[in-house]
């Protein structure tokens, strides 16, 4: 299939509500569950209504892998039913994660039943899909291979806690979303597979001109994870072109930094500096290289900056989609607000905020107004020349100032 008829209706509306759902552990051991600590699972039928009424038919979403085995080979979907139900009543389509982090406690990610356990975890959902009348099913295998890689296996910040075994583990995170898309494609061949990767940029510091063919290397590991999955590193491994479907590119305010090491630590680079790689020419090289169907897979930050990062998001979409790069959509990540993964503080970066005992979510007005002005935009093509069907939009909606202090914390701190 050609990227032009892949195109008409890769995500209809442009937006995607993306819906938090990692199932990691932390270093304290404590297990997140973050579909339930949202009350997504609880509410998710008025979640889902809520994107309806914003014009959002298109959401990412997910299940804990934990909550849905709870012994080995005994698989219990019950927690997620409701929400595929939700789903087809209200008319969203989800692409949904099968592994957002977390697995089993009584696996090792490293052993081969890792593989075997999570492709019968990723057919057996495949069949329950089916059984619920979605007919062209969407799957992300494993989200973000190349960060839970380095992570887990490089800087034990989240399972499986290791230290110089990142490679390894990214081989075997690849080995895994092979033997699921294989095992969804054999239930329906049409299914839809969408990768997801983070979108980095890394330069040597002013003072360490020597660190620039580290800093690169260190850059060109965000491909590692599709060059694996695509078969263009390592094909031993079993990896195909085919495997890269979609390929959704996240991004977040934190994602460019300084190489460094334990003798000279790197830093943040922000907006504002020369060094800043514009989000335009990083979507590029990846559309590029793989020439894909691409998205901007998660995009948002924390606190009062998150309608200015939405349009500096889509402004950079728009300026090279006028140059003929072609961006299929745009996912705001997360779209309610969640508990921070290590502090459980608070974290004010989606849409919409915690529920009440009622499932009603207040509404942060700053991103809505930008949402409905930058709705209009991709509407009319949503290229930069779109300024005179924005007049209006411009003069109803209020603009609210980049606030740069929130954008020094990660939302996921």
């Amino acid at each position: 299939m050609n990227d032009a008829v892949r195109s008409e209706a890769l995500i209809p509306g442009f937006f995607v509500g993306g819906f938090e759902c990692s199932s990691h552990r932390t270093p304290s051991g404590r297990r997140l569950d973050l579909s339930a600590a949202t009350r997504h699972v609880e509410f998710a039928a008025a979640d889902y209504e809520r994107l309806v009424e914003r014009g959002i038919r298109v959401a990412r979403d997910g299940f804990s892998w934990h909550r849905v085995e709870p012994a080995p080979g005994r698989r219990d979907f019950s927690s997620v039913l409701p929400a595929i139900r939700a789903a087809r009543r209200s008319g969203v389509r989800v692409v949904w994660d099968l592994l957002h982090f977390g697995w089993p406690d009584d696996l090792d990610v490293f052993m081969p039943s890792f593989v075997d356990r999570f492709a019968a975890l990723a057919r057996d959902f495949a069949l329950l899909l089916a059984d619920e009348g979605d007919e062209a099913p969407w799957i992300s295998p494993v989200n973000e291979i190349s960060f839970l890689a380095w992570g887990g296996g490089d800087v034990a910040a989240i399972n499986p806690f290791e230290h110089g075994r990142g490679f390894e583990l990214k081989c075997q995170l690849v080995r895994a979303s092979i033997a699921a898309i294989e095992a969804v494609r054999d239930v329906e061949r049409s299914t839809r597979i969408a990768v997801h990767e983070p979108a980095f940029s890394v330069v040597a510091g002013d003072d360490r001109p020597e660190d620039a063919a580290a800093a690169e290397a260190s850059r060109l590991l965000q491909f590692q994870g599709c060059d694996l999955l695509s078969g263009r590193l390592w094909p031993q491994l079993g990896g195909r072109p085919e495997y890269l479907d979609v390929i959704g590119v996240n991004y977040y305010p934190w994602n460019q930094w300084t190489f460094g090491t334990a003798l000279h630590p790197g830093g943040p680079i922000g907006q504002g500096d020369p060094r800043y790689r514009p989000l335009g020419g990083m979507l590029s090289e990846w559309r590029r290289r793989y020439d894909r169907p691409i998205y901007v897979g998660e995009t948002g930050c924390e606190g009062a900056g998150r309608a200015a990062w939405l349009r500096y998001v889509c402004d950079e979409v728009a300026r090279i989609r006028e140059k003929g790069v072609d961006v299929e959509g745009l996912c705001l990540y997360p779209i309610v607000n969640f508990p921070g993964w290590d502090n459980e503080r608070h974290c004010e970066n989606g849409l919409w905020d915690y529920a009440d005992d009622r499932g009603q979510r207040d509404v942060h007005e700053p991103l809505a107004a930008e949402l409905r002005v930058q709705q209009r935009r991709f509407a009319d093509g949503g290229t930069s020349r779109d300024v005179g069907s924005l007049v209006e939009a411009l003069v109803r909606e209020p603009r609210w100032p980049l606030d740069p202090a929130p954008l020094d914390h990660r939302v996921h701190a």
